[in-house]
């Protein structure tokens, strides 16, 4: 008997720990009133643009900055979002595209940060899917530090933080955002401050 409740005891352990690892890269937070709402760039039809969206209607903030590299005919993501939105009903005055060529999370948080700062925004919606909110929180802190960022993550079936490790694509996103969140953290951000010292600036 003991056999067996030891082992089940150490399942329960262990499911318990990646289930806390899984969830952790979700961090939602509520929403409040801002300067501006931020919706980074990766899915300009679906959950991430539509919360935004809900969010600058609701009057959180007067303005959704939708954030994108290009998609289409030279035209960027953010445009085909304010297509669709305003496609639905939404009110074309309350977004904006912000397009660039940013590759990554970071590289996306480096070239927001001058127009960030030039609209003199303290605070900031940011908007992402929910599996990526962790990691978004956490470059975006780093990177741009003078702002305060309150993350909303968008809902999404895409991921399933409390059984990831049974699901294929809940997998490869635990998987992918966990070495981004590390190699950020112990890595990207040490060499970019190094490279500030220098006057270096690189991502």
């Amino acid at each position: 008997m003991l056999l067996v409740v030891v082992p089940l005891a150490l399942l329960a352990e262990w499911r318990g720990v990646l289930t806390y690892l899984g969830e952790f890269l979700v961090s939602p937070q509520s929403p409040q009133s801002a300067d501006l709402i931020v919706v980074l760039g990766g899915n300009f039809w679906g959950p991430r643009v539509i919360k935004g969206a809900d969010l600058a209607v609701a009057g959180y903030a007067p303005l959704a900055l939708i954030s994108g590299t290009p998609y289409q005919h030279d035209r960027f993501e953010g445009e085909f979002a304010i297509d669709f939105l305003t496609a639905r009903g939404y009110p074309k005055r309350l977004f904006q595209s912000f397009g660039h060529h940013a590759p990554s999370t970071i590289a996306e948080a480096l070239v927001l940060r001058p127009e960030l700062e030039q609209r003199r925004v303290h605070r900031v919606l940011l908007v992402t899917s929910a599996y990526h909110s962790r990691r978004a929180a956490i470059v975006f802190r780093l990177f741009c530090p003078d702002i305060r960022f309150i993350t909303i993550a968008a809902a999404g079936e895409e991921y399933r933080p409390d059984r990831w490790w049974e699901d294929a694509s809940s997998r490869k996103l635990f998987f992918s955002e966990w070495s981004k969140i590390l190699a950020t953290v112990f890595v990207v951000y040490p060499v970019h401050q190094i490279a500030g010292l220098f006057g270096g600036g690189g991502a």
